[in-house]
């Protein structure tokens, strides 16, 4: 038996490799599929098997491309309604890949459909070597139930089950294969290792020692992390089949006046993935900021229009596709063309263009403790918020400025922080599509403002990955 586990950042999301002498399974894919191609022939084995634990909500699964390029069997859930070719997979089904035995358990509780697979090598031995455990138990955390709002609190009862009942009745020594780690919106605060043992977790999983059934949901539905938009939208895709990325747009390069034609056309929307100090310097007017160096796949999945095309401006052809492929791993398809030569082929052409201020802690600093009449926006979580904030700072997250920019006044010089300067410069952008005249983006955030002594350091920011509880929980 050889296990392969393959950490893909930004989504934080695991996917593993099976493999016996002969043949493997790929559990849990990404869309971008070729590299398990290149590792099967490697390791001088067959891809066989997909298996899928879930219908991923934060990323669209790579099952239909890899079935294509492969031939190899797609294995999901029965209670999901894949609408594809797929062989369905109830509590108790037995699969055998050469000497390994796979046991298929229904855990339902992060989703209504959950599946994880207990493997046994029977070469060894007859206990459980390890489960790939999807997004129903974590490193020190477990899925959230919150994705279903109206069910949210009959999934969290539902996972107390598959967790007592089930997952921590396999041996202490069982080994975890989660499908997501550390910065993963799955859950509210997994941990940076990628696997564990059942026993490690029952023993110091935070969630895991909340014993009382009542509690336990209590704290599953309280005070969870926003969902990101494209969170309703990849299961559905991934219960449909995804488009092969070989069917997707091709990516044309456009000169800067069929660019400005294309930007006019009003199923078109503008990104811009440059780094937040190259945005601030001068920009296209109208664009979305996502930078490309920050978490560009979650807020692209998050806040970019799904009903428009998207034509983007980065700083080479290179990056460029690799936010192509970003965006793809988020069910973001419709990128159809980029700006050849840049922003500085824009400027030489002599297009217009605009510009966000930036400026230093030190000079908000000034700025608060003047007499300036000024807004300052904290674009952050409310739990960065609540941890440490800079006061009079108005709490509104980025990605619900969309809207709650109505609570602003487009007139007033507003100033926006985040923990380092990559969200709250997506949030600049959004306020300058919707007339804010006068936006001023810190750089550094307000892990440069505490590292300067103006503010405590926040904790969350610091290590957003550390264990934590609601704090009505841990008060009661």
């Amino acid at each position: 038996m050889l296990l392969k586990h393959y950490f893909l950042p930004k989504i934080a999301h695991s996917s593993y490799m099976l493999a016996g002498k002969k043949t493997c399974a790929v559990i849990d894919p990404r869309r971008d599929v070729d590299f398990y191609i290149d590792e099967a022939r490697a390791q001088g084995v067959t891809i066989t098997h997909i298996l899928e634990t879930h219908l991923h909500a934060d990323f669209i699964s790579g099952h239909m491309d890899l079935a294509e390029k492969t031939g190899a069997l797609i294995y999901a859930p029965k209670s999901a309604g894949c609408k594809f070719n797929h062989i369905p997979l109830s509590e108790g089904d037995i699969l055998e890949i050469e000497d390994m035995q796979l046991e298929v358990l229904e855990v339902p509780g992060h989703t209504p459909e959950h599946i994880a697979y207990v493997v046994t090598d029977k070469s060894r031995g007859d206990s459980p070597v390890g489960v790939f455990a999807g997004d129903v138990l974590f490193v020190g955390d477990v899925g959230r139930p919150d994705l279903f709002p109206d069910i949210a609190d009959e999934l969290a009862g539902k996972l107390y089950h598959s967790l007592h009942d089930k997952l921590l009745k396999l041996p202490d020594f069982c080994e975890v294969y989660p499908a997501h780690g550390a910065g993963s919106l799955c859950g509210r605060s997994m941990g940076a290792k990628w696997r564990s043992t059942i026993g490690y977790e029952r023993r110091y999983n935070p969630v895991l020692q909340l014993k009382d059934k009542k509690e336990f949901i209590r704290s599953l539905t309280t005070e969870m992390p926003p969902a990101p938009d494209h969170f309703s939208r990849c299961s559905d895709i991934n219960r449909s089949g995804p488009q092969l990325v070989s069917k997707l747009p091709v990516i044309q390069e456009l000169r800067p006046p069929d660019f400005l034609d294309r930007m006019h056309s009003p199923d078109t929307t503008l990104l811009d993935v440059r780094s937040y100090a190259a945005f601030s310097g001068f920009h296209i007017s109208g664009s979305w900021h996502l930078d490309l160096n920050g978490n560009f796949p979650t807020f692209a999945g998050w806040v970019l229009p799904a009903d428009k095309d998207i034509i983007l401006v980065s700083d080479t052809f290179e990056g460029g596709m690799e936010a192509v492929t970003w965006a793809r791993r988020v069910g973001v398809d419709r990128i159809t063309s980029f700006l050849k030569g840049g922003m500085v082929a824009w400027a030489t052409d002599g297009q217009k263009s605009d510009h966000i201020h930036l400026v230093s802690t030190e000079m908000l600093y000034e700025r608060i403790n003047g007499q300036a009449d000024m807004v300052l926006v904290d674009t952050r979580a409310p739990a960065e918020f609540a941890d440490s904030h800079i006061a009079g700072a108005i709490n509104i997250p980025a990605p619900d400025l969309r809207t709650r920019y109505r609570e602003l006044h487009p007139e007033k010089p507003t100033y926006v922080i985040c923990s380092t300067g990559n969200r709250s410069s997506l949030a600049a952008s959004i306020l300058k599509q919707h007339g804010f005249k006068e936006v001023y983006n810190v750089a550094g955030g307000m892990t440069g403002y505490s590292a300067a002594g103006h503010a405590k350091q926040c904790n969350v920011c610091v290590n957003p990955h550390g264990p934590r509880l609601p704090a009505s929980l841990l008060q009661s």
